[in-house]
């Protein structure tokens, strides 16, 4: 199953369920979006269920491509999750998940611009898998872990370095500004996926390729994220965890690159699409 959905961010979204040929089918006859409250099993058992050939071919002529489910309630991320990316930073790999949050204003669509203040001084990229929850998840197993999960979304960590780093306080502070989560622009379910393993993952910034990795050099593979958060707090359909990032940010490069308004960041993860963004002061 392939979800997406179109419209502007502002306005209503068609929910569509890609075919067997990646023709956008019109699933507004099952549910009216794919939200946190309406991703019920009962919704995702029907839409995993029905031929998305009987549906009519979705119109999309001319719509924005919108983030694959509606603003989730908990945007959830795990930082230093790769082994490489870990060695670049010149850190420990951690013993246990480090766990930080981003604001869910950060939720935005895969093309959408990713927004500069004049505050900013170390704006930063972070190609990225995510989960996408699919039913309630309190204080379960590792091997009951994938059960819960709906399905997988790439995602841009956005990161303000300076604002992480040098002010005084948690992750969350330059993590959290509107813009700072494009994610799509589908979502595929885990039956097509897996446990997510072995996919490849790649940013370019100005058509200069920075970061190459593959999600088998995560250091916590998904079921045991999803288990390890779900011993701390209730995971909700919906839910989106960002997983981690490969080697290839501009705060890992010497020297450092950083952003700036008129640049292009491209990225891509196996089976899970791309996306492109500009950076665009405010």
């Amino acid at each position: 199953m392939k979800l997406m959905r179109y419209g502007d961010r502002d306005g209503s979204k068609l929910p569509c369920i890609l075919d067997a040929d990646g023709v956008a089918r019109d699933a507004s006859s099952i549910v009216g979006d794919f939200g946190p409250r309406a991703l019920t099993p009962e919704v995702i058992a029907q839409l995993k269920s029905v031929d998305p050939a009987s549906l009519p071919v979705a119109d999309i002529d001319g719509k924005r491509i919108a983030p694959p489910t509606a603003q989730p309630f908990n945007i959830y991320c795990i930082g230093l999750n790769y082994s490489d990316h870990a060695a670049e930073a010149g850190l420990p790999v951690p013993d246990e998940p480090i766990l930080f949050n981003k604001a869910s204003v950060t939720y935005c669509g895969p093309n959408d611009d990713i927004l500069f203040s004049e505050k900013m001084t170390k704006l930063d990229w972070e190609v990225e898998l995510g989960i996408v929850i699919g039913k309630k998840a309190l204080n379960i197993s590792k091997e009951d872990a994938l059960d819960h999960v709906l399905g997988y979304v790439l995602v841009n960590d956005v990161s303000e370095r300076a604002w992480q780093m040098e002010r005084g306080g948690q992750w969350a502070k330059g993590k959290s500004f509107p813009n700072f989560c494009p994610t799509g622009p589908v979502l595929v379910s885990g039956e097509e996926v897996g446990d997510a393993k072995a996919l490849s993952m790649w940013l370019d910034v100005n058509g200069k390729r920075m970061q190459t990795g593959n999600t088998d050099t995560m250091i916590f593979d998904v079921a045991t994220i999803v288990s390890y958060l779900s011993e701390f707090t209730e995971l909700q359909p919906g839910d989106l965890i960002c997983t981690g990032t490969p080697p290839g940010v501009g705060a890992g490069m010497n020297p450092q690159v950083w952003l700036n308004p008129g640049d292009k960041v491209t990225l891509g993860i196996e089976g899970l699409g791309d996306q492109a963004q500009t950076v665009v002061k405010l």
